[in-house]
């Protein structure tokens, strides 16, 4: 999945739709859980519901205490679920394809939309089929590069057979880079559409600097400070950071470390950087005031399928110091408005997070320029992509022949 962005979710001063649709939303995780593909989904369910459109979003049950909601508008449908192992504050949707046959049977959506690929969403797939309803799919998470990193690299090609078979038959999956469309049309996935990701620049904005943050954190005005927020946890890459924070320290002893999240590897990052402040999970304008506060970003997964903390660094004003992979290789420019290493080079890596370290000016002024990048990415643009390709999808559905059974029926 990817790491944990803000989870304000004031949504932008969208147009209105021409036309009002019915759409059924499947997935296994959305906000509070923290991660990515809940935060990113929250806006574009922000967004559809201000252009008009009437929300049906199935997930699984968080908790006991978990009710859903339901406004007339927007309906959550909660179905049962399980805890995902390594990562308990999660929720992973067990199957109930006759349970979605039975709830879409009684009020027909226009259009199914599979956010996720679990169990959950194979229940949504089937179910949509069976009743012959438009799909669209989104591509959020590489749990085909994840395999690896639990040492069960062996699951790669079976994970990456299973993902084909579930896309390929969606009338399109929505990836968030050409990049990453290149690399599944390589593997035989159909369909693909690049929609990208949006930041909410309002939120994240380098006005919420705090110099009593930064005090709590042991820095002065002319210390830099790094900053890395995702989970704690082996497919991130960290050791990338510490690395790359040893080549900082080579040059300017005093920056500071700061790690915003939680995960299985906090324990042992602790052992080996002491010094570093561990802030947790932080939320909303809290979160927001750990980036601002910060001068450097470093970004060293090389699992991300977009990475939305990227462009909410970018917003905040931050220089981004990251491989040249999904979201910073689609929106840094090398030297510009950040600082791109080649993919997976670690020694790269360190080599340009060192260049920052103590040169304030030009970290300022790669973090200016990235907040005027981070500006011209509102969510008000991804959701009218995301529209689109609703719009596509019925269309070619109510073009495709009908079955010759279907065919003989007499007009009601």
């Amino acid at each position: 999945m990817d790491t944990q962005p803000g989870d304000c979710f004031v949504v932008d001063d969208y147009t209105p739709s021409r036309r009002s649709l019915r759409v059924a939303l499947v997935t296994e995780t959305y906000p509070p859980e923290v991660n990515g593909v809940a935060a990113s989904l929250a806006r574009v369910v922000g967004g559809l519901r201000a252009r008009g459109h009437e929300l049906q979003l199935v997930r699984p049950r968080q908790d006991r205490a978990d009710s859903g909601s339901d406004d007339g508008q927007f309906e959550e449908v909660l179905m049962r679920g399980l805890p995902i192992p390594r990562y308990p504050q999660l929720k992973m949707g067990l199957p109930s394809r006759r349970a979605l046959v039975r709830l879409w049977r009684e009020r027909r959506p226009d259009v199914v939309h599979l956010v996720t690929e679990g169990p959950l969403g194979w229940s949504g797939l089937q179910a949509a089929q069976q009743l012959r309803l438009p799909m669209v799919s989104d591509f959020r998470t590489n749990f085909h590069a994840y395999s690896r990193h639990y040492g069960v690299a062996w699951l790669r090609t079976p994970i990456m057979a299973y993902l084909r078979k579930f896309h390929n038959r969606t009338a399109c999956t929505m990836v968030p880079t050409e990049h990453l469309r290149s690399e599944l049309a390589a593997a035989g996935f159909k369909g693909l559409r690049v929609v990208s990701r949006g930041v909410d620049a309002q939120l994240f904005d380098p006005a919420r600097r705090s110099d009593v943050l930064r005090a709590g954190w042991g820095a002065g005005p002319a210390t830099t400070v790094a900053l890395c927020v995702g989970r704690l946890a082996p497919e991130k890459n960290l050791g990338a950071v510490v690395a790359a924070v040893q080549a900082m320290r080579a040059e300017e002893p005093r920056m500071r470390l700061v790690l915003v999240g939680d995960g299985p590897e906090r324990q042992a990052l602790m052992q080996c950087c002491p010094d570093a402040v561990f802030a947790g999970l932080r939320r909303g304008e809290d979160l927001a005031a750990h980036y601002a506060s910060a001068d450097v970003f470093l970004f060293p997964s090389v699992t991300e399928t977009f990475g939305n903390v990227v462009p909410e660094a970018m917003a905040s004003g931050l220089a981004v110091v990251a491989y040249d992979h999904a979201a910073a290789g689609q929106l840094l420019r090398h030297g510009d408005n950040g600082l791109l290493a080649r993919l997976g080079d670690e020694a790269d890596f360190c080599r340009w997070a060192r260049r920052l370290a103590g040169d304030l000016p030009h970290t300022r002024a790669l973090g200016g320029q990235a907040r005027q990048t981070a500006l011209q990415h509102d969510w008000g643009r991804i959701v009218e992509a995301v529209e689109a390709e609703y719009d596509a999808a019925m269309a070619a559905h109510a073009a495709a022949p009908r079955p010759a059974w279907r065919r003989a029926l007499p007009a009601a």
